[in-house]
This record gives C-alpha cells, sequence and structure tokens, in this order.
C-alpha cells in the first residue's frame, strides 16, 4: 500500500477545502438556520410530535443527509474531474498508484469534508431544538458510511461528466428531490396511500430512516432494510469503479 501516495492526493483536496473553509463551514449553518426558521417555527409549530419526536429535532437528521449527499457528491466528483479537465490525469494514472490507492485519496478527503459539515449542521441544530441522540455511536459510523457511499457516487460521476454543467445534472435533478421525496421532512407513516408505498420505493428513504433511527431509536422502516439498501448502493459504486479503472472508459479518452 503506497501510503505516501494516498497522503499526497489527501493533503492536495484537504489544502484546497481549507483555502474556503470558512465559506463551506458558514453555508451549512446559515442554510440549517433558514429550515429550522421555516419548517422548525413556521410548520413545527403547527405539526406537533411525530411518533413522540418534536418535528424540530425530527427533521435534524433528514437536514444532515440532505447536505451530505450533496456535499459528498461534489466534493468528490470535482476532485476527479479537474485532473481531467486539466490534462493532469495522465500523470496520476502513470504514477505508481493503483486504482484502489488513487480512491482512497480522493474519497477520503471527500468524506472528511462532508463528516465536518454533517458535524457543523448537528452543532448549529443545538441551537434551535433539544436534539438527543440515541446511539451516537452507530450515528456516527452510519454518517460516514453514507458519506463514504455519496462519496464513491460522486467520483464515478466525475469520471463520467464532459463539462461543469453535468457534474450539477444528478445531484440537483435526482439527489435532491428523492431526498425530499423520502421523510426527510416528515414521517412515510402519515402519507396516504398508493404515495407511501410508492416512497417505499425511494432508495434515499431508506437511508433517511437508519440515520433517523441512530437519533431517537424509532423509524418508518427497518434498520436491517436501511443498512441493506446502503450497503447495496456501497457496492454498486465499487463494481462501477473498478469496470472504469479496469477498461480505462472516460480515463484515457
Amino acid at each position: 500500500m503506497n501510503l505516501h501516495g494516498i497522503l499526497a492526493i489527501y493533503r492536495f483536496e484537504m489544502a484546497r477545502f481549507g483555502r474556503t473553509i470558512w465559506t463551506s463551514l458558514l453555508t451549512p449553518v446559515i442554510t440549517t438556520s433558514l429550515y429550522f426558521v421555516v419548517f422548525g417555527s413556521a410548520i413545527g409549530s403547527r405539526m406537533g410530535d411525530l411518533g413522540s419526536v418534536p418535528y424540530g429535532a425530527f427533521i435534524v437528521p433528514g437536514l444532515m443527509l440532505l447536505a451530505i449527499f450533496s456535499e459528498s457528491i461534489f466534493n468528490a466528483s470535482l476532485g476527479i474531474y479537474m485532473p481531467k479537465f486539466t490534462g493532469t490525469i495522465y500523470e496520476l494514472l502513470s504514477a505508481p498508484l493503483s486504482p484502489l490507492e488513487t480512491v482512497l485519496g480522493y474519497v477520503g478527503a471527500a468524506a472528511t469534508k462532508s463528516m465536518l459539515i454533517g458535524i457543523v449542521i448537528f452543532a448549529t441544530a443545538h441551537l434551535f431544538v433539544d436534539l438527543p441522540l440515541a446511539h451516537p455511536v452507530l450515528a456516527f459510523l452510519y454518517l460516514l458510511l453514507v458519506a463514504v457511499t455519496f462519496c464513491l457516487f460522486g467520483f464515478v460521476l466525475g469520471i463520467l461528466a464532459n463539462g461543469f454543467e453535468q457534474l450539477q445534472v444528478i445531484p440537483l435533478l435526482v439527489v435532491t428531490p428523492l431526498t425530499f421525496l423520502g421523510g426527510a421532512f416528515y414521517s412515510i407513516a402519515i402519507l396516504p396511500e398508493p404515495w407511501r408505498t410508492i416512497t417505499l420505493f425511494n432508495p434515499v428513504a431508506y437511508l433517511i430512516n437508519g440515520f433517523r433511527w441512530t437519533f431517537f431509536g424509532v423509524s418508518d422502516v427497518g434498520v436491517v432494510a436501511s443498512v441493506s439498501v446502503t450497503a447495496v448502493f456501497l457496492l454498486l459504486c465499487l463494481a462501477a469503479i473498478t469496470t472504469i479503472f479496469r477498461t480505462g472508459w472516460r480515463l484515457k479518452s
């Protein structure tokens, strides 16, 4: 394992993050505060508790994962797209680094950035609501699993993209709508049929509810199902990356 090479990529990506760290950390604070003003105060006062959980606290896991999804995809896709854009991808491919080591460097840095954003949102939420955390260790591990999974997904998108605008297509037109429709700000149990059943076909709903379970010990879907869906998505991303590096598709052409 070429640890020096992995750390070189990791430090380079984290240095890029460090140049805009205050902007990167201030944005989720402002966004989270606005969500609590709109959803927590205006709407939450009319919603009441959801399964014995106050509405303001109920939306926190959804808020965190909404940011994790977008940050993970953006950071990982931009990290690998920039060498393609500048033409330095061939230097990376000719370096004494295996595909696994390359992915560890880029995905590790992107996941670190995403986790920092998630922690900032969690800390900001405490300023507005009393937020219990039933399973803190599992919450951290689950958040890390989701961050790594979507960083791998973003890495694939960065390789496939032919322009900067294509980096935003999937997050804006697919991931964000699925997040809003996956129970980020409401309980699936309150939906009428057939929308409740339709929502169960949304994979993001399982990720959100699995993370919500680590906070409150309750969720609309089983924890095993949530972890299983996340693991399947992770394996699909790993398979896609393995195929891309083995064939050189979109990397060398």
